[in-house]
């Protein structure tokens, strides 16, 4: 009898963290706040948004609905770091970011913005970054998309985001101003890093790309991965804050110890959050979703990123 006990709870462990992690734990959402210290003296305060790794797929109605309320965060900017689809639905989607549109915003794609996911065994994360088959076209609607986030057809052109791929917008928010430098997705190799052809001669920040203004009172390096050679190539330019998502935290991380891969070449112990790197700070984004293969979080909450930019002490 008590071995029969001692098997029945033993197997309920793993059973209850299973319905936890695909069924609870996934739709427990949650705002992540930094402040960081990085405007000129004197500025007033700005409120970041940052929305990353949405993934929806038609039948997350709850997920859709709460992002749908993070207007009342009331943020200053929205940046979105990509991978919003998890199939053809870029309607629903921009209907999801329909209210943070009138908010000024940046974004970048993923690589699930332009290729529907495919079914991979779970394992090959351990050992090494996914692999993502690279199809001739994209077989999502990625123009669309970005159509509809830029909205220039929209009466008055105030309203809509800029498209940061291997390109440069500036914002003044609040009397600064921010300038953002975006990179195209490097986990299928649409960053386009230049390098200056005197480098030699001007040192490690000799980027013809990325590259910020001396006049931008914050500079904002904005990408969809973490991998290492974006994030050389932000700070050598000087960037002040670099934003990412793409690695979901880890998704199912281990309590106590953390997330067993990055899903690109960064170390597990900087799957998430905010850390600095050489000159800059990083704040990496766990998202909001997942591959609907894995449809699965563990001691890794679904979340957006609100940072509050202060003036250096």
């Amino acid at each position: 009898m008590k071995k029969r006990a001692l098997f029945a709870g033993a197997l309920a462990v793993p059973a209850a963290a299973g319905i936890w992690g695909a069924m609870i734990e996934p739709h427990l959402f949650a705002v992540r706040r930094h402040t960081l210290p990085i405007l000129p003296a004197g500025a007033q305060s700005i409120r970041m948004l940052h929305v990353s790794d949405l993934h929806l797929a038609p039948w997350q109605k709850h997920r859709a609905a709460w992002v749908k309320a993070l207007t009342r965060l009331e943020p200053d900017v929205v940046i979105n770091t990509g991978d919003n689809l998890s199939a053809d639905i870029v309607p629903e989607v921009l209907d999801v970011f329909d209210g943070l549109l009138d908010i000024p915003g940046v974004f970048v794609l993923g690589s699930n913005d332009f290729f529907s996911p495919q079914a991979k065994n779970p394992a090959k994360y351990l050992r090494s970054p996914s692999q993502v088959k690279h199809r001739r076209q994209p077989d999502l609607d990625v123009k669309a998309l970005i159509r509809g986030f830029e909205a220039h057809d929209t009466p008055g052109g105030t309203r809509g985001w800029h498209f940061l791929d291997n390109a440069e917008a500036t914002l003044t928010v609040r009397g600064t101003r921010i300038d953002f430098c975006g990179l195209g997705d490097s986990h299928i190799d649409r960053d386009r890093i230049r390098m200056s052809s005197d480098d030699g001669a001007r040192g490690p920040a000799a980027f013809d790309y990325p590259r910020f203004s001396p006049e931008a009172g914050v500079k904002v390096g904005v990408t969809h991965a973490p991998y290492s050679r974006t994030l050389e190539a932000f700070t050598s330019a000087g960037a002040d804050l670099i934003m990412t998502g793409h690695t979901h935290g880890g998704q199912i991380r281990v309590p106590f110890w953390g997330a067993p891969v990055t899903n690109c070449d960064l170390d597990r112990t900087r799957a998430r959050g905010l850390f600095p790197y050489r000159k800059s700070l990083v704040e990496i984004s766990a998202g909001l979703g997942f591959s609907p293969f894995s449809p699965v979080r563990f001691a890794c909450r679904p979340e957006v990123s609100l940072l509050t930019l202060v003036p250096r002490a």
